[in-house]
């Protein structure tokens, strides 16, 4: 999708290569790049466009096409208020339901429920357009109208889900013309064309249906080539249109204003005149004349009427017993303005199709009565009714083509409304002042020989509003048919639903081909249910939920007080804006509740594909205000206290360490964050870099992007560049989250390769990462082996969670289990519980203390206690103590310090060979006593390290040294040496280290013994020592303590309790 085109900070696509070469300036010249001089950003205003292409750029590329193909210059807009907004919005308003169904539904409902209906819908159009000129005027719309103010005020989820509602509505409202057209067509104009005839009066709506089908499928074809050939052609015969609606109009009030001065007295024959048998409506279709018998030459003889319920012409021939019961009276269809006709008509007086078995027999519901052919109630009515009032959107719609939309879409919308609502308002009460209540009633027009009821009244002919609306409903057709699939298009390009893409394209002058193609399929849907009363209220229910969204934007933005919510139409208010969605809503499910059921169902479908599979869109839309403050109020809100015990969860800072190329080294550290969580709480990603951040603005970028997107973890990222890792993790502890929203867990990787490391800093940064969480009283996780985590596309089958509860810890270690088994990953494991007894303890009294404290924490586990009986120290554990205690001195003594390296190159080749050859001795003194592979590996590594030690000496030599001044210096440091190597041979470990090493031997034994097996290990950590100096032995007891076991989580409680027993 291209991007819109601005004329502001950083479009400097088209001014590269001028370069700013003045003296005045000269202060400013670096960022003249992305910072352009006013007099630069003025002029690209004046000549500032984005506006898309419309329907005129089309087909002026279509003439353009050619071998003398010359290039038009694009004319500025020209359309003024009248002929830009009024007018079209007028056509659009006012069409199909006013000619066919109004007078039908003021007969029905009566006057004042009309008028009910009117009031409602007019008022929700009203207030629509109130917050719809707010919208319109805050900025430039380019072509799009609804669909481009909704996705830019609401986001792109709302804005998909309401543009494909819009075009939806659009779609099916030319459905509901077509169906308008060719029910004018075969009911008043040709009702000889008809193909489907039925020979029976029970199947006349079959046939009428199966008519409309055939027929409107074939209009629907033709319809489409048209706007498929060429949309100037339906522009051209717009204005005819237009035209066809006033004209229709103005003889509606002109049949009126003769009826008061000139009350009609037509003959039968003239269609003015009722038949009625006893109180029902005969259709006046097969007779001539309202009588029963009539005196022909002195002889009394049967009409027409007769034989329709007699079974033969002659006087005592079996006729219907209502007909022989009842007389036939002729009443006058339009009795005129000053008949008093009104009072009758003012409250509701209904004929239902459901109320004919009660009025009539079985016989009668063959007769020519005229009833409804549907079952009609006032919600019906209002679903039926509203499309009448749509259309608002059309001046939007056409902005790109207004000389000045942000002041004539306001007025020409407004105008429209109030015009068209006077309309309506002054028909309902005309049509109930002027013609009778039975006429009314027909909807067919059956009682007045098969004639449109609204055109009886017109003058000077029927045939003015008869032709009127066909071309009216023809023309409105066209109109769904040529915007709807531009709006489609339109949302297609924006990117936001990926499906929608390929009917972004079209012919080559950018015409909709693939979209029009959708728009007729979905189109011969609404024609094939063939009933202009049934699609009526689907496509309100669209409508409706569009205006539903302008006004919640409007609203929104308002109560924002976003700084770029400056309309230049002052006349609204949040409060007009919240009424009229609610209106809209409530119309919605007065309409047809099931219907606004399903189209909210369709809309939050669309919303949550977006949501989750739609491209990204930044659009400054008033969502992310409102989630910005919403989450404002809250963080004030929350408290800087811990939250309550019942509250707690883990609140996860992930430490993750990046390659060179800001890949994450352990993915699964994220796969297994994500199920701890189960998708519930704060996610931290903290990852640091070396260096400086103007340095590494950049890569820090780069490396946020990377972190998250690796495993899909929906959390926050933040990356901290710092001149070491140390500083860097320690930033990311003390600083991230915000207010109340912090993290209280810190998870981390163990750092697998601190044996083999060169460099102690590993080993060192992890140490003093677990004592600042220790200070900061945050929780702690280490996983160990965390490679071999399960992914979250992994299901675990049957196995077990193991929890070592050693000491407690505020009860995190009961918790983290629960919390892992509500993630599918780990949903079928179970949850054992160990627990280490003493000799003077009582295991069995313990392991039934357990058991009631789990059952009271409400968790499912089993129960095991393992007794720890004291034993002697080993001699393995004695000498395992020694050698890492000599293993540290060794190391101690080989670590020099940078500067010292570059300083005395030569001193530290001595050094490093003298311990070379004293490391040979003491391997092979102790290596009887030892576990050989151990000592092979730890010393091995050793070995490696002094050999990249001693041949990285040389090549950093700066210094010029004489013979004497080498002679001491080796001298020197051969004494030094031989000394500590005497001192490692002579050392005696030391008891505290010896009884922490026979803790870690025994535990591990009795931790392998039992959970070799198991998923994952939970097991308490222990501190590191308060010496610092015995740092790398408490290493050395942590990997004893995990060594033989796979997936191990090492967790250390922040200092609080974290579960309780309390509801």
């Amino acid at each position: 999708m291209p991007k819109e085109s601005s004329p502001f900070i950083n479009n400097t696509d088209n001014d590269k290569g001028n370069l700013y070469d003045g003296k005045n300036m000269a202060l400013f010249e670096e960022e003249m790049d992305s910072n352009p001089m006013v007099s630069s950003l003025l002029n690209k205003l004046a000549n500032y466009t984005n506006l898309t292409q419309g329907v005129k750029e089309h087909e002026e590329a279509d003439d353009d096409e050619g071998p003398a193909k010359t290039k038009k210059p694009v004319k500025s807009p020209a359309l003024g208020t009248l002929i830009g907004v009024y007018l079209p919005c007028l056509q659009n308003i006012l069409g199909v339901i006013l000619f066919l169904r109004l007078t039908w539904i003021v007969g029905t409902a009566g006057i004042m429920e009309s008028l009910a209906i009117v009031v409602m819908t007019c008022s929700c159009t009203m207030l629509t357009a109130i917050s719809m000129s707010a919208i319109a005027t805050n900025g430039v719309v380019p072509a799009g109208g609804s669909y481009y103010m909704i996705s830019r005020s609401l986001g792109p989820e709302f804005g998909g889900a309401v543009g494909l509602c819009f075009y939806l509505g659009t779609t099916f409202a030319g459905s509901m013309y077509i169906l308008g057209t060719i029910e004018i067509l075969l009911t008043y104009i040709v009702p000889s064309a008809a193909i489907f005839k039925a020979e029976k009066k029970e199947d006349e709506a079959e046939a009428l249906l199966n008519n409309m089908r055939v027929y409107g499928t074939c209009c629907l074809t033709l319809m489409s080539l048209v706007v498929f050939v060429g949309v100037k052609y339906v522009n051209k015969l717009a204005l005819v249109f237009l035209a066809c609606v006033i004209l229709s109009i103005l003889a509606i009030y002109a049949g009126v204003i003769k009826t008061a001065f000139e009350p009609p007295d037509f003959p039968f024959f003239v269609c003015q005149i009722i038949c009625l048998l006893g109180n029902r409506t005969l259709q006046n279709h097969n007779f001539d004349q309202c009588l029963k018998t009539m005196e022909v030459d002195n002889v009394t003889v049967t009409t027409k009427l007769w034989s329709l319920f007699c079974d033969s012409p002659d006087l005592n021939a079996t006729c219907n017993e209502y007909f022989t019961l009842n007389n036939v009276t002729v009443i006058q269809g339009i009795p005129g303005l000053t008949s008093g006709v009104i009072r009758v008509l003012g409250y509701h007086n209904v004929q239902d199709v459901q109320d004919i078995p009660k009025l009539y027999t079985s016989q009668d519901i063959y007769m020519p009565y005229v009833a409804n052919d549907i079952t009609t109630f006032f919600t019906l009515l209002v679903g039926i009714y509203f499309p009448s009032v749509t259309g608002i959107m059309a001046g939007s719609n056409r902005s790109g083509d207004l000389r000045d939309a942000q002041k004539s879409i306001p007025i020409g919308t407004i105008m429209a409304i109030a015009t068209t609502t006077f309309i309506y308002i002054s028909s309902v009460i005309l049509f109930g002042a002027c013609i009778e209540g039975v006429v009314l009633r027909d909807k067919f027009g059956d009682s007045v020989k098969g004639n449109l009821v609204i055109g009886i009244l017109a003058w000077p002919s029927p045939w003015v509003i008869v032709i009127g609306s066909f071309f009216s409903c023809c023309g409105a057709g066209l109109q769904s048919l040529t915007g709807a699939p531009r709006l489609l298009q339109a949302i297609a390009r924006d990117g936001i639903v990926p499906f929608l893409q390929v009917f972004g394209h079209g012919k080559a002058n950018g015409e909709p081909t693939w979209a029009l193609l959708l728009t007729g399929g979905i189109c011969e849907i609404g024609i094939l249910i063939a009933s202009l009363d049934a699609v009526a209220p689907i496509l309100s229910m669209f409508f409706l939920m569009c205006y539903l969204f302008v006004n919640l934007a409007c609203a929104l933005q308002t109560l924002l007080r976003t700084p770029n919510w400056r309309p230049r139409f002052k006349f609204y208010h949040w409060a007009l804006s919240f009424l009229g969605a609610s209106l809209c809503l409530s119309l919605m499910f007065i309409s047809s509740w099931y219907y606004a059921l399903v189209a909210m169902l369709i809309a939050g479908c669309i919303y949550k594909y977006i949501e989750y599979r739609g491209a990204e869109k930044e659009w400054g839309d008033g969502i992310n205000g409102l989630s910005l403050n919403a989450a404002r109020y809250a963080l004030i809100r929350l408290e800087e206290a811990p939250p309550h015990t019942k509250n707690w969860r883990p609140q996860m800072l992930l430490l993750l360490n990046l390659d060179s190329d800001h890949a994450v080294k352990h993915p699964r550290l994220l796969s297994f964050c994500t199920q701890l969580k189960a998708g519930k709480g704060l996610t931290i990603v903290g990852s640091v870099l070396e260096g400086t951040y103007m340095t590494k603005e950049a890569e820090v970028k780069k490396a946020e992007q990377s972190s998250m997107t690796t495993e899909r973890t929906k959390g926050f990222c933040h990356v901290v560049a710092s001149s070491n890792l140390r500083d860097g993790f320690s930033h990311l502890i003390q600083t991230a989250g915000l207010g109340g929203m912090k993290h209280n867990t810190v998870l981390m990787a163990w750092p697998g390769t601190w044996k083999q490391s060169n460099d102690p800093v590993s080993w060192k940064n992890f140490i003093e990462t677990v004592r600042e969480t220790t200070a900061a009283h945050q929780a702690l996780l280490v996983a160990k082996n965390v490679d071999s985590f399960p992914t979250n596309t992994d299901r675990l089958g049957q196995g077990t969670i193991d929890v070592w509860w050693v000491v407690h810890d505020g009860g995190l270690l009961m918790l983290l289990p629960f919390l892992l088994r509500q993630h599918k990953v780990w949903r079928k494991c179970k949850m054992r519980i160990f627990t280490v007894a003493n000799m003077d303890d009582n295991s069995i009294q313990m392991k039934k203390d357990l058991q009631m404290f789990l059952y009271h924490l409400r968790l499912d586990a089993e129960v095991e206690v393992v007794e720890m009986h004291d034993s002697d120290i080993s001699a393995f554990t004695y000498e395992k103590t020694l050698v890492m205690e000599q293993r540290s001195q060794m190391l101690k003594q080989m670590q020099l310090s940078r500067t010292e390296r570059e300083r005395e190159p030569v001193v530290s080749l001595s050094l490093s060979l003298s311990l070379l050859f004293s490391l040979a001795l003491y391997r092979s003194h102790y290596l009887p006593l030892l576990q050989a592979q151990l000592i092979h590996d730890r010393n091995t590594a050793s070995h490696a390290a002094l050999n990249d030690k001693a041949d990285a000496g040389p090549d950093r030599v700066h210094m010029t040294w004489t013979k004497d001044k080498f002679l001491t210096e080796r001298n020197r440091n051969r004494a030094e040496a031989n000394m500590g190597v005497r001192d490692i041979f002579n050392m005696k470990p030391n008891q505290s280290n010896v009884r922490r090493m026979h803790t870690a031997v025994k535990l591990n034994e009795v931790v392998v013994n039992k959970s070799q097996g198991a998923h994952l290990v939970l097991l308490n950590m222990p501190g590191p020592p308060k010496n610092r100096g015995g740092d790398e032995n408490y290493m050395e007891f942590l990997e004893v303590l995990l060594e033989g076991l796979n997936r191990v989580l090492l967790v250390r409680g922040g200092g609080r309790e974290v579960i309780t027993i309390y509801s």
